[in-house]
């Protein structure tokens, strides 16, 4: 009877020691696993805050739409640009080309306008034209590098290819922030408005609230406008005629001709003749107030100077013998 109470303690021990190892056990793996997503979690936080670089995110020029630019918190924002164009041909046909360049244009770009065409006359049939086009930005790419060929490939010549942009995007952020800051204000005076009761008070919300909603819409006017810039680019086109350099000819070194020197001698001494009988048809004209002149200079001078025209006299004659 003892042996089998020994042997039932000693069974009941070895079942607590094995359910107390079981338990070790248990929070063993526990501690583990807490660990193990402990460290997953400060790993997946380190990747976040890292972003790896995306290929084809940087700005490109030409792009139609918004570029995507890299601002210094690692984030991408939109960049807005304005481009504008300016090309100098001189093609043969002017006329011919401008049509051309119309009907290319607003075949590549069913979007595109015209802003004006002007024609100046240089010559006979010679015409200047000038043209500007407002093009999609999506087309202004492939319309510029058109227009950089187009004079090579038709036996013109390219003067000269001016593309000038301007970066908008802190003027578009910024009307763009300043337009939801009015807007807030705004829905706060409404809202002010309809709980006032003093007339006063009613007053000076409502001048507030008036100025306010002008801000606004010269804000949205100014972002309208650059939405359109950005959206549209301004193209001229400059033509002139291509006008073919005069060959100098060369000089020929010709034999000496003694009847050609005589024919020259006597042409020369003709023309000289003609200007000498040309001067004396001159003087003859002139010579009804060139005379009555040189008499009336005379005759003042023989008055002022009456002892001038004695003197010779006096002295010519001979000393007369003393008596």
């Amino acid at each position: 009877m003892d042996q089998m109470n020994v042997r039932t303690f000693i069974s009941k021990r070895r079942v607590r020691l094995a359910i107390l190892f079981a338990g070790f056990v248990t929070l063993a793996l526990l501690f583990a696993g807490c660990a193990g997503s402990g460290t997953a979690s400060s790993s997946g936080s380190g990747s976040i805050n890292a972003p790896a670089q995306q290929p084809g995110s940087s700005s490109t020029q030409g792009s139609g739409s918004p570029s995507k630019g890299k601002s210094s918190s690692g984030s991408y924002q939109s960049q807005y640009l304005v481009k504008s164009l300016a090309v100098n041909m001189a093609v043969k046909d002017t006329r011919q080309v401008a049509s051309e360049l119309q009907s290319w244009i607003a075949t590549t770009d069913p979007h595109a306008s015209s802003a004006g065409i002007n024609y100046e006359q240089v010559g006979d049939n010679l015409y200047n034209v000038s043209l500007t086009f407002s093009v999609e930005s999506t087309d202004y790419t492939q319309i510029e590098e058109y227009l950089a060929g187009y004079a090579v490939q038709h036996n013109g010549k390219l003067l000269n290819l001016h593309e000038s942009v301007q970066d908008v995007t802190n003027d578009y952020i910024d009307s763009q922030s300043r337009l939801t800051n009015l807007r807030g204000e705004q829905s706060r005076l409404l809202t002010l408005l309809s709980q006032t009761q003093a007339l006063g008070d009613i007053i000076t919300v409502q001048d507030k609230l008036t100025d306010v909603e002008g801000q606004i819409e010269d804000i949205e006017a100014r972002i309208h406008a650059l939405k359109n810039q950005v959206t549209f680019y301004t193209v001229t086109i400059n033509l002139q005629p291509l006008t073919p350099v005069a060959s100098t000819p060369p000089q020929q070194n010709t034999p000496w001709n003694p009847g050609q020197v005589l024919h020259d001698s006597l042409s020369a001494a003709l023309g000289f003749g003609q200007v000498l009988f040309t001067l004396f048809i001159w003087l003859g004209v002139f010579c009804i107030y060139l005379i009555p002149a040189a008499a009336i200079v005379w005759f003042v001078w023989r008055r002022r100077h009456p002892g001038r025209l004695i003197a010779p006299a006096v002295a010519a004659s001979p000393p007369q013998p003393k008596a």
